[in-house]
């Protein structure tokens, strides 16, 4: 199928694009990558009138840091986050994270704000930025508002960007020093989704865990953080038991819909062992830090 007609806008400036948001409000739709929108606009789940494509808008890409934190515009590309010098030295699971997103393709158009705007629990962005404690710039016509990634997901393709919103950037605090991360894809073939994902960061105090963040992709209608399975290996070591206890707890908040990649049992096993996978992988690499 072909698209329903539309007016295509370039602006070049965040206020442009926001000023066209609030004229044709929900007539509009923001153009990001474009690997979500358009397949659905060529079949009719989406017929926009007025198409606003951020593309020309260079404010929204780079990546810096900012005093203690990491500052990424929302049209930074897959292709960039995997060739940032910066990322690989501070945030290395962001890198790892981009690496396992769909093709070769996609990571030169796919952009980390779009995907995190979607609002798809199958994208990777969402759980890594749970993950990492990450939070977004939200700019509109009342002004800029920082949210919190925790909290951001409502449901599926439903987030906390209000209509005439832009997310225009992601912030991530940066790790402690010796931490660990990891992020472990179970996927069919290259370019699919998750059966299911884990994230983790892993900070060590000697032989027992400090502080973890564990997040979940594909296995709910949100991204999940798995906070019962966090509070379980504070204070332990990272061995069979302990993990046993952790993955058993990331798989019970687990709601996976059954679809070609499984059903609800098989993913919800997945989960659990993608979740011990990235414990385990966090844990070596935190050791070599």
């Amino acid at each position: 199928m072909i698209t329903v007609p539309f007016d295509y806008h370039a602006p070049r400036s965040v206020p442009e694009a926001l000023k066209l948001l609030t004229t044709f409000g929900d007539e509009a739709k923001l153009l990001a990558g474009g690997h979500s929108l358009l397949p659905m606009m060529k079949l009719r789940f989406a017929q926009p009138a007025h198409l606003i494509d951020l593309g020309k808008i260079t404010d929204l890409r780079g990546i810096a840091q900012v005093g203690n934190e990491i500052r990424i515009g929302a049209m930074t590309t897959e292709y960039d986050l995997l060739n940032s010098k910066l990322l690989a030295d501070k945030v290395p699971l962001l890198v790892e994270g981009a690496g396992l997103i769909a093709d070769p393709q996609v990571r030169y158009k796919g952009t980390i704000g779009g995907d995190i705007s979607h609002g798809d629990p199958g994208n990777d962005h969402p759980a890594l930025m749970l993950a990492l404690d990450a939070s977004f710039v939200l700019q509109g016509p009342k002004g800029e508002r920082v949210v919190k990634a925790d909290g951001y997901f409502l449901g599926m393709y439903a987030t906390l960007l209000e209509p005439g919103e832009i997310l225009t950037q992601i912030r991530v605090p940066l790790p402690a020093a010796g931490s660990g991360y990891a992020y472990q894809k179970l996927k069919r073939k290259t370019g699919d989704f998750a059966t299911a994902a884990t994230a983790v960061m892993l900070q060590m105090k000697g032989n027992t865990v400090a502080k973890v963040s564990i997040a979940l992709t594909n296995v709910g209608a949100t991204p999940l953080k798995a906070t019962a399975a966090e509070a379980a290996l504070v204070g332990k070591a990272i061995n069979d038991a302990s993990l046993n206890e952790a993955t058993r707890l990331a798989m019970g908040i687990c709601d996976p819909a059954p679809d070609q990649r499984g059903d609800v049992d098989y993913k919800r096993a997945m989960c659990g062992e993608m979740t011990r996978r990235a414990l385990q992988k966090a844990h070596e690499r935190a050791a070599k830090a």
